[in-house]
């Protein structure tokens, strides 16, 4: 049975802070409610819009190399068109394009959370700046998951 929410953290744990999506989910995991299933990915690719199918609500975490007001923002996504479908490292809004296409209904309402992030070299840690974002990212997210539930 397919859990109504997804939350989908993009990221790699070995860049820095590109880790925040991903470590968002780590503080998640010990109290997620029931019907939410988390899932990690280093990139979006056209496969994931079949992991929008069945959902009720869908989250996109992302670190943000721009700078993102309070370090952290929650923003309604609309679906974007234009990309083959053989691309690869899309972009939230493309990944709904892609469902829209494949599955011929609008996409499950989506939103993405951006994260902003400073360094993202390999093989360094999550820097000061981004723990405090990470920490206000932890409580958007959680309250996006009480008002869905």
């Amino acid at each position: 049975m397919t859990a109504p929410l997804l939350v989908i953290a993009v990221g790699n744990r070995s860049r820095g802070d590109d880790a925040l999506g991903p470590l968002l989910l780590d503080a998640l995991r010990a109290g997620a409610p029931d019907g939410v299933e988390l899932l990690e990915e280093f990139q979006l690719q056209v496969e994931h819009a079949l992991d929008l199918v069945g959902r009720r609500a869908v989250l996109f975490v992302d670190a943000s190399r721009a700078p993102v007001p309070g370090g952290a923002q929650l923003a309604a996504l609309a679906p974007q068109h234009g990309h083959p479908p053989a691309s690869h490292a899309l972009a939230p809004a493309a990944v709904l394009g892609v469902f829209e296409q494949v599955q011929g209904q609008r996409p499950p309402p989506a939103w993405l959370l951006a994260v902003q992030g400073e360094a993202f070299g390999l093989g360094e840690g999550l820097g000061d700046a981004a723990r405090q974002h990470l920490a206000r990212a932890i409580e958007l997210t959680r309250a996006w998951l009480e008002e869905r539930r």
